[in-house]
């Protein structure tokens, strides 16, 4: 998996969150990456993910799919 810090700030939502017990603390914020990053010029990716594999792929109108 890529391991990259984010190139901007996630926005805030304004809905606070209430600290809800070490898993909380462990993982703050999410990392960002931009779909360009993921897919590496590519239509499609494989992911793995619990033993079962993934399909990312971008539509011609610029969306993304992901299916099992």
């Amino acid at each position: 998996m890529i391991n990259a810090t984010p190139k901007e700030p996630v926005p805030d939502t304004g809905q606070a969150q209430a600290a809800e017990g070490p898993a909380e603390c462990e993982n703050p914020s999410p990392i960002l990456l931009t779909s360009h990053e993921v897919l590496r010029g590519q239509k499609a990716v494989a992911i793995t993910h619990n033993g079962a594999l993934y399909r990312l792929q971008t539509t011609r109108q610029g969306k993304l799919i992901l299916t099992k």
